[in-house]
This record gives structure tokens, C-alpha cells and sequence, in this order.
């Protein structure tokens, strides 16, 4: 009987020795497939200050001839000639069309015969005159005679006088039937064909615009100019002198004129069938590049915004919420943050709502993160991020832009 409950008892002790065996061996094997622990990603951050940034602002401008004039017809008559190329540049003075010109030589030979003749009845008149007043002096003839020569001697040279200006009168109206350009620029097309009767209810021929310099023109919204004069009121927004403001446009391919212009007008009022106030930006244009109608995209500097928040492009985010940028913050945990932003400036968004000063800020790696995840963040050096041009839907384009007044 002792021997075979000691049996037993062996018996039990191998079986627990061994399940505790097994239960060893599986556990080093899960703890072998156990997969090892993710590395903690790697961002680069800015940490968010106060400072004074310049503004860039943004507008859809449409260039606009600085002198636009109507080439039009000064006497009524047949036309002859257009002599220049339609659409072409043309200089100041030269010659754009011919008019008839045989009437008007003919009416001018015909003033200078009225002027030759009133010029001999002038010599008559004061040659009688000259016999005339001696003999009433001496009472051979009687003050009636001396009276009406006298008289005739005026009206004769008052009679010259007038054929004289009927002479310039047909030497301007033969001068008028070559039609000139008054100004430097690009011509419209001919609107009176070779042979068409001109008079004054079809005088108009052509049109010349001046191109250099050129204009550019864009408005402000009431409200846009009330926002940015609340801003001047308060210190927040610094506007420079009146015609410092700098202008640059990009034509619609994407490329950027290579001269800059200034703001050189400004409406006095508002226009009561848009709201708007005009603004007249005015560049140089020697080589004709800029035609007058293109829409363009204008930039203007010379604004600056006072103690403002700047973050890098790279670092907003665009999403279902709006923008927004990714912050660390306490055990170097990131979390995603909305911001308000506003102007655009150097490769930075301005942003108006939603950091605070020493905030830290992701602007690499952003990517990869995901709400409490635990990162390394490295400083990136001031000026390190990539500083682009404006997206095409740039929220400063339609947000604040500042009065050129």
C-alpha cells in the first residue's frame, strides 16, 4: 500500500514537472514571435514666433492701353489709301491713311486767287487814299470824298485779311486728308475700307493704342478696404507711401513679366454698380509684351503685417476640417491642430487664428504621423523649407488685400 501511493505521488510530480516544462517552451516561443517595437519617427519642426513679415497680395488684374486714341477722319471726302499694316506697331506721325486730296488742292488755289485779288484791290484802294487825303487838306475835295476813300481802304484790307484765313482754312483741310498717328503703339484694324465716302457720321478709321507704359487695373471690395483700414487704425497692418506699393502680374502660361510696375491711381469713390474701388497699376512695356485686355494675376508688395504668426507651406495640411498643421506637444506627442490662414508671404502662410507663440510645428515628415504618436522632433534652420510661389487657390488671394491709397 506505501509503495504504491508513493508511486502515485512520483507519478504526479513528473506530470506537473513536465506541463510546467511545455508551458515554459511555449512561452520563449511567443515571446520569439513577438514582433519588435515600431522606431519613433523622425520630424522636422519650427518652433512658431512673433515677428513682422511683408505681405504679398494677390488680385485678378486686366491690362488696359495707357493712351488709347481714335484715328477718325477731319474733313468729309473719298478715301484713297491706308498705308499701314493692320495690327502693326506704328510710330508716332506716321502716316495711317490718305484721303482725296484733288478737291482740296483745288479749293486752296482757289483761296490764294481770292487772296491775290483782294491783295491788288488793297494796293488800289490805298493808292487812291494816298491822292485823296492831300487834296481834302487843301479843300480841293470835300471831306465825303476823303470819308469814302478812306473806308474803302479798310474794307479792302479787311477783305485781304479774310482771304488770308480762307487760304490757312484750305491748307489745314488739304493737310487733313493725310491722317497721322498721334501717338506710338498698336493699330486696330481699318474700318472704313479704300473708297468709302467719309463724313462726319462715319469719321471713326481706326483706333492706336499706346503700350508703353501700360496699364493694369483690379479692384478691392468695400469690405476689403474697411477690413485693412481697421487693421492701419490698430497697428496691425503697416502700409507704405503713396506710390511705394509694388506691382509684378503673371500672364495666363504661368510666367511672371520680368519688369515690375507701381500703383499710380486710385479711384476717389466707389463704384455704385459693382462695389468696388478701382486700383491702376502702372508698368513699363517697350517691347510690346503685354497687350492690352489680357487678364493677368497681379502681386503687390510693400504692405507689412506686425507681429504675426508664419508657417512654411510645407507644413499645412489641407483636409476635410480645412487647414490644419500638425503640432508637438507634451512627451513629444503630436496632435493635428486647425488653423485660420490668411495672407501668403515668402513661401509662409500667415496665420490668423489657431497657434500661439512657441507652439512647435512639423513642416517634414508630417506624412506618416497620426494623432498621439510619440516623434523625435529635430529643429529645422530658419529659412531651410522650401519656399514656392502661391498655390493657385491661395486663401490670401481672396481673404485681405490692402488699399493702394
Amino acid at each position: 500500500m506505501n509503495i504504491g501511493r508513493g508511486s502515485g505521488l512520483a507519478g504526479s510530480s513528473r506530470i506537473v514537472v513536465v506541463f510546467a516544462a511545455v508551458l515554459l517552451v511555449a512561452c520563449h516561443k511567443q515571446e520569439a514571435k513577438a514582433p519588435p517595437s515600431a522606431p519613433i519617427a523622425e520630424v522636422g519642426v519650427v518652433r512658431v514666433a512673433l515677428k513682422d513679415v511683408p505681405l504679398t497680395y494677390e488680385f485678378v488684374g486686366e491690362t488696359q492701353s495707357s493712351q488709347q486714341v481714335e484715328i477718325r477722319a477731319r474733313v468729309n471726302g473719298f478715301l484713297e489709301e491706308r498705308l499701314y499694316t493692320e495690327g502693326a506697331l506704328v510710330k508716332a506721325g506716321q502716316l495711317l491713311f490718305r484721303m482725296d486730296q484733288k478737291p482740296f488742292k483745288a479749293a486752296l488755289d482757289a483761296a490764294q486767287a481770292e487772296l491775290a485779288q483782294q491783295q491788288a484791290r488793297l494796293t488800289t484802294a490805298r493808292s487812291n487814299l494816298a491822292r485823296v487825303r492831300p487834296l481834302a487838306a487843301r479843300n480841293a475835295l470835300s471831306q465825303k470824298d476823303l470819308d469814302d476813300a478812306t473806308g474803302n481802304e479798310q474794307a479792302a484790307a479787311a477783305a485781304v485779311e479774310q482771304a488770308k484765313a480762307n487760304v490757312t482754312n484750305a491748307k489745314l483741310n488739304l493737310g487733313y486728308t493725310t491722317i497721322a498717328s498721334p501717338v506710338a503703339g498698336l493699330s486696330s484694324y481699318a474700318k472704313k475700307q479704300v473708297g468709302s465716302y467719309i463724313d462726319a457720321s462715319n469719321s471713326l478709321l481706326t483706333y492706336v493704342a499706346k503700350l508703353d507704359p501700360i496699364w493694369v487695373n483690379f479692384s478691392l471690395s468695400e469690405n476689403e478696404v474697411l477690413k485693412n483700414q481697421a487693421q492701419q487704425a490698430s497697428g496691425e497692418l503697416k502700409m507704405p507711401e503713396r506710390g511705394n506699393m509694388e506691382v509684378e502680374v503673371m500672364l495666363a502660361d504661368g510666367t511672371k513679366y520680368k519688369r515690375r510696375g507701381r500703383i499710380a491711381f486710385s479711384d476717389a469713390s466707389f463704384s455704385s454698380e459693382t462695389g468696388t474701388y478701382l486700383i491702376r497699376a502702372e508698368l513699363p512695356n517697350p517691347e510690346g509684351a503685354l497687350r492690352p485686355g489680357q487678364f493677368v494675376r497681379v502681386f503687390v508688395f510693400g504692405a507689412t503685417r506686425t507681429r504675426a504668426i508664419t508657417v512654411p507651406q510645407e507644413a499645412v495640411v489641407q483636409g476635410a476640417r480645412g487647414q490644419s498643421v500638425w503640432t508637438v506637444g507634451k512627451d513629444n506627442k503630436v496632435e493635428s491642430r486647425v488653423i485660420d490662414v490668411g495672407e501668403w508671404t515668402q513661401g509662409n502662410w500667415v496665420v490668423r487664428a489657431g497657434l500661439r507663440e512657441g507652439d512647435i510645428v512639423v513642416v517634414d515628415g508630417s506624412v506618416r504621423l497620426a494623432p498621439g504618436a510619440t516623434v523625435k522632433p529635430v529643429d529645422v534652420p530658419a529659412g531651410a523649407t522650401k519656399a514656392g510661389g502661391a498655390p493657385a487657390s491661395s486663401p490670401a488671394a481672396v481673404a485681405e488685400k490692402a488699399p493702394a491709397s
